[in-house]
């Protein structure tokens, strides 16, 4: 591995700075259900579960087994969610987030089960905040709308699109994405990677849910530039790339960035240092853009953003796994935890085009079936573990 100490040279910042890639546009047409989870791979999971086959099986029970799935759950909408730093004050914040969590997890019970009641409460959990939120506030509020607004769309495609039955209320439901959450989440942030990620998932998905040509090439051009500036790659030069906004013009504004740290080796995220548990967030919210954009037409996998998964995916795997942790590497001390975030960039990268991912298969196999952090990643064993589609 090619370390790249730090130099305060005027070259090696011109080296981070960041060039737009070619532009990706929209679909002509878009396919749905389409976020994150195609159609193909719904019927691949439900015909493994009901086989009985492994690993599907017990992600399935697993799933069914977690609260998101209970048919008694009564959602808890509020007009106005208020999230402080840390989710504190918490006024509706963990509501929000399980709630769209149970919606999804209520459309996937569904398609596997057709059991129509399935799909009924998913349309309850969606239709009692569609007729309540209006919007977020306090300083967590950008996040927020982006956790939650990544479930949302993930719940509404499958129902929209998979549903026999009827959703009177799903013009208010797409009336709500655009007016409460999309505002929020396309405008990105300049606070640590991990958010804007989330937040362009956000995007990316409910532009696909509303057919929004502009809002996608948008959001999938802010994500091109926060995936290049999130994770390193040698070829990238002396120092990582930079978003433009930011204006991260010196070494030492890099440097705190990255989280004190400046060696710099492919694989490391922005946010290695801090922890491994904000890391999973971001290296998650790239693995869900890219799976998106391949459903929609336009495969990333084979573009810098497959090999920085990758790269990254790999990285963290291995310190996650044990490996001892070097001097240079944040000081010689990690703070793992990167969560069930590994799934859909392994089955990408390794299962469809042959990568072999020696760490990454390992920590993905041992930690099966993954389940949801609680947050905005649920149950991705089920849908994509070892899935061909």
């Amino acid at each position: 591995m090619r370390r790249i100490p730090l130099l305060a040279a005027a070259g090696a910042l011109l080296l981070g700075a960041f060039t737009a890639p070619a532009a990706h546009s929209a679909p002509s047409t878009f396919v749905h259900p389409g976020v994150t989870v195609s159609k193909a791979q719904l019927d691949f999971a439900r015909s493994e579960v009901l086989a009985g086959a492994q690993p599907w099986k017990s992600a399935y029970d697993q799933m069914m087994a977690s609260k998101y799935a209970d048919l008694n759950r009564t959602p808890a909408p509020r007009a106005t969610v208020e999230c402080g730093s840390y989710s504190n004050p918490n006024y509706g914040c963990t509501d929000e987030r399980e709630d769209a969590i149970a919606a999804y997890t209520d459309a996937l019970a569904w398609y596997i089960t057709k059991d129509a009641r399935y799909a009924q409460k998913a349309i309850q959990i969606m239709d009692a905040w569609s007729g309540t939120i209006t919007g977020h506030t306090n300083s967590n509020a950008p996040l927020q709308t982006g956790w939650a607004g990544s479930s949302w769309p993930k719940a509404a495609e499958i129902i929209r699109y998979t549903y026999t039955g009827t959703w009177a209320n799903e013009g208010r439901f797409a009336t709500m994405l655009r007016n409460v959450y999309l505002p929020t989440v396309i405008k990105g942030s300049n606070s640590n990677g991990n958010w804007e990620l989330t937040m362009t998932e956000a995007a990316v998905g409910i532009s696909v849910f509303l057919e929004d040509k502009a809002s996608y090439d948008s959001a999938m051009a802010r994500f091109r530039t926060r995936t290049a500036a999130y994770v390193y790659l040698a070829s990238d030069g002396s120092v990582p790339k930079t978003v433009p906004s930011q204006n991260l013009d010196t070494t030492a504004k890099i440097v705190s960035y990255w989280q004190g740290q400046s060696t710099f080796v492919t694989g490391l995220t922005q946010e290695t240092c801090r922890d491994f548990t904000h890391t999973g967030y971001g290296i998650s919210s790239i693995s869900h853009v890219a799976e998106t954009s391949r459903i929609q037409g336009q495969d990333l996998y084979g573009t810098d953003v497959g090999e920085r998964l990758r790269q990254a995916l790999g990285f963290q795997s291995k310190y996650q796994l044990g490996t001892a942790v070097p001097s240079w590497l944040c000081g010689g001390s990690l703070n793992l935890g990167l969560g069930p975030v590994t799934e859909v960039g392994y089955n990408a990268l390794h299962n469809r085009l042959g990568i072999a991912m020696t760490n990454t298969q390992t920590l993905t196999q041992n930690n099966r079936p993954a389940g949801t952090n609680n947050l905005f990643t649920a149950w991705e064993t089920l849908t994509h573990g070892d899935n061909p589609n």
